[in-house]
């Protein structure tokens, strides 16, 4: 501790010649990182000791003002904030995720004056005075409010500041994912930050865009960099996936002016398909649409663009809204469905099979007769071969794999995507949305996507999730409230022989 003392002064004035540095806000749009900020050396930016993080969060963070005059404090000075904001931007990650740390822990709640409230509260209770408990009620809410709230609120008022608050909570979501700063404080935090966000970015705030190919460049890049589902090749790629029987949609935020929040992809179509392949990489047509081609709207890819905004519900709106455009453009599309990957599927699909073949040395997802079938194929024993086979895409090129894994691959994805739970809901994360959202598990497709991609992520098979927007919303109450899977019959067929042919 003495030490410390006796350090500080030296570190004080290094960060002093740091900051005198600082003469401007950075008010860009994008990520704040070291290297946008050229006066400040990486060096410098990253050895900042704890003493200092507490000296510029004990400056920067407004303090709570008393109860009684809460209406009355003045708001802090605006270079408060920047200074954070610049100070923060000049952190690397390590760094990030102590100062975080100590935010959460040292500028939350006042848990004495939370305590010592519920004590009153308690007590006028017990004498029945309504008045006072209401007001004991509204002085408690007021106290359970984290000191740090204040900061953020004060950041989302300045210029790029909605932007900076919704990286810094990707920040926060990775340290904790790294365990650079992980329990209570840092997840309560995140909490609120999450809550604040999720006022800001309600749906009555986002602007839907269409995009086209006349839409400004960065934007038609930041998409491009965006597609996490179905990655885009080149420009040429781009504009075949914004033009003619295309359409792409997404949310914008006043706040973050020229910035994606969430892009949907859509297909306009004859017939609902069930390969990817025919909406990525075959040409349209013709350049001027037929109405009479188009029937089925196919919602092929949807991305999030902001990692802050996890857990933030806008997927699910945007599909609402795309429909309605959809609806008033073409009037005689009569089915919506997406076409959507199975991410995980090879993943739980090999640790089942590494499961089984450790405890009972034998594999029973197969029928003895598949297994015998893939053994003559590949010259060995069935296990060894799927785990070979599942960990590269050279199955894909032999017809007679393809065809013997059909079956078993079909039956064993649909009891995947309708059967493996957490917590009572679908396990896939893909599924769980469109369920949530009020869609049918309607077609599972063999060799839907043969891209290195979806041969890893699920075995080249994708699942069309209709929805009937007549059932749309008593499905989605019947999966969130009874936690129901509404199936088509081939997906039930398919669960159906996985529970009478495979163990698990």
């Amino acid at each position: 501790m003495l030490l410390a003392h006796l350090l500080l002064p030296q570190r004080l004035q290094q960060v002093a010649a740091v900051t005198s540095r600082l003469s401007s806000a950075c008010r860009g749009q994008g990520r704040l990182q070291a290297h946008s900020m050229p006066w400040i050396s990486s060096r410098e930016a990253s050895s900042l000791p704890p003493t200092i993080i507490e000296e510029l969060l004990s400056r920067c963070v407004p303090p709570l003002p008393p109860y009684e005059t809460k209406d009355k404090t003045p708001p802090p000075p605006e270079p408060q904030s920047l200074h954070f904001m610049q100070q923060y931007g000049s952190l690397d990650a390590g760094r990030r995720a102590a100062l975080l740390a100590e935010l959460a822990a040292g500028y939350g709640v006042d848990h004495a004056q939370v305590t010592e409230l519920s004590e009153k509260l308690v007590q006028d209770q017990q004498k029945r005075d309504l008045g006072t408990v209401l007001q004991v009620e509204d002085r408690l809410r007021y106290y359970l409010t984290p000191q740090y709230k204040g900061l953020f609120c004060h950041i989302s008022k300045l210029e790029g500041g909605v932007k900076f608050l919704v990286d810094l909570r990707a920040d926060i979501i990775e340290s904790m994912a790294s365990k650079m700063a992980d329990g209570p404080h840092i997840r309560e935090m995140n909490g609120v930050l999450r809550s604040m966000l999720s006022e800001w970015f309600s749906v009555g705030f986002l602007h839907l865009e269409r995009i086209t190919w006349q839409s400004p460049c960065d934007v038609l890049q930041k998409i491009s960099e965006y597609e996490a589902v179905h990655p885009v090749r080149n420009w040429t790629d781009m504009k075949r996936r914004v033009g003619p029987y295309r359409r792409c949609f997404a949310f914008t935020h006043s706040a973050m002016p020229g910035e994606p929040l969430i892009v949907l992809h859509v297909a306009l179509m004859q017939h609902i398909t069930g390969n990817v392949q025919t909406i990525v990489k075959e040409t349209p047509p013709s350049e001027i649409e037929d109405g009479n081609k188009i029937q089925s709207a196919i919602f092929y890819s949807i991305s999030s663009t902001q990692q802050g905004l996890q857990g933030v519900e806008l997927g699910n709106y945007l599909i609402k809204r795309v429909v309605k455009e959809l609806q008033v453009e073409f009037p005689q599309i009569s089915a919506f469905s997406s076409l959507s990957p199975i991410p995980g599927f090879t993943k739980w699909l090999l640790g089942t099979l590494n499961s089984q073949t450790k405890e009972s040395g034998r594999m029973e997802l197969f029928l003895e007769s598949e297994c015998k079938v893939i053994s003559d194929i590949t010259g060995s024993p069935a296990a060894e071969a799927l785990k070979r086979l599942l960990a590269n895409n050279e199955w894909m090129r032999s017809e007679r794999l393809v065809k013997a894994l059909e079956d078993p691959m079909m039956r064993l994805c649909a009891w995947y995507l309708y059967g493996e739970k957490h917590r009572g809901f679908a396990l896939n994360p893909v599924a769980n949305f469109h369920l949530q959202n009020g869609a049918v598990m309607w077609r599972l497709n063999w060799m839907a996507d043969t891209s290195p991609r979806g041969a890893t992520s699920s075995c080249g098979m994708m699942v069309n999730y209709r929805y009937f927007l007549e059932n749309t919303s008593a499905n989605s109450s019947n999966y969130l409230r009874m936690k129901y899977i509404e199936a088509s019959e081939q997906v039930l067929s398919l669960v159906s022989q996985f529970k009478k042919n495979s163990k698990l």
